[in-house]
């Protein structure tokens, strides 16, 4: 059996593991954070749905609208990519956020908040609220917009969220969090337990890309930076959605009991054998049932209705 018919025969979270660490196998400490993202948004990059793409500036922030067919003009979707503050954009995650419009039948906007290291905590958390604030201009209510994203964009739907209610603004419909990264401290017990089973995500890890995006002398527990210790009461309807192979499953457990305790209507979902982000990659079946699972979600809170077909 040659290489490439092993990898056929994996199973499909095999196969996205090894594609994952394809791309890591490649870095060293030599390595610039320049080709990182390169390298991340090549191997990460297309689109398997139909939608069209339309680069826009939304409020001085790149981004770019991911339109399914016939998807209102009165509702959106704000996305919040993933990437440890440091990797990712629209590109690497455009055929996930493909796949969700589609699915919800809502057209979405993407953004490319800036990373660190070059522009450190609070910048990202600016450039979401930004883009938020340029989509109420565009003649939408709070009421249409709901904020999805994965992992560290995860941490920004939340952030946002909680900056928007200690400024006493408008609160979106809802927020939909795919292996949320809520707690830059990592204190959660899932990376000791799911550390063997979790083939990509250390404490080491997580503890340095969060070490990157504060800045200097930036404190872990800062509730802004690290949604897990905010007071979470008064937050909309969220879902959240968690593999329980990966380190990072006990950022989304913990966040879930904490708002639920704080009286927010929360969803929570851990799946059985999946990894980090496990939305991602289409050729994992859950992946398709989590996907289809959060645009239920999102068309109810969005009042969307259920009449296109799918």
């Amino acid at each position: 059996m040659t290489a490439a018919d092993h990898d056929i025969a994996l199973d499909p979270v095999e196969r996205a593991i090894r594609k994952m660490q394809s791309v890591y196998a490649n870095w060293n400490r030599q390595t610039s954070v320049a080709q990182m993202r390169s390298d991340w948004d090549a191997a990460f990059s297309g689109c398997t749905v139909p939608v069209s793409c339309r680069l826009v500036s939304a409020g001085g922030v790149d981004g770019e609208w991911i339109v399914p067919p016939d998807a209102p003009l009165d509702k959106a979707i704000l996305y919040f990519h993933a990437g440890g503050f440091r990797l990712g954009s629209i590109a690497s995650h455009r055929d996930l956020i493909a796949r969700i419009a589609e699915a919800s039948g809502c057209r979405v906007l993407a953004i490319n908040y800036r990373l660190a290291p070059e522009h450190r905590f609070p910048a990202a958390l600016e450039d979401a609220l930004a883009a938020y604030a340029w989509l109420l201009a565009q003649r939408l209510t709070a009421r249409d917009i709901a904020l999805v994203g994965d992992s560290a964009g995860g941490n920004l739907v939340l952030a946002t969220m909680l900056s928007l209610r200690n400024r006493g603004e408008a609160l979106p419909a809802a927020g939909a969090l795919m292996s949320p990264w809520t707690d830059l401290a990592a204190t959660g017990e899932s990376f000791q337990s799911r550390a063997a089973a979790d083939p990509i995500h250390q404490r080491s890890m997580i503890l340095a890309l969060a070490k990157g995006y504060l800045a200097e002398g930036g404190d872990p527990l800062d509730p802004m930076a690290s949604p897990l210790y905010a007071d979470l009461a008064g937050l909309p309807p969220l879902l959240i959605h968690a593999g329980d192979r990966e380190t990072v499953r006990d950022d989304a457990t913990m966040l879930a009991q904490k708002a639920e305790a704080a009286g927010v209507n929360v969803e929570l979902k851990v799946w059985d054998g999946m990894i980090h982000v496990f939305q991602m990659f289409a050729e994992i079946p859950q992946a398709q049932d989590a996907i289809a699972e959060m645009a239920a979600f999102l068309r109810r809170h969005l009042h969307l209705g259920d009449e296109r077909k799918r």
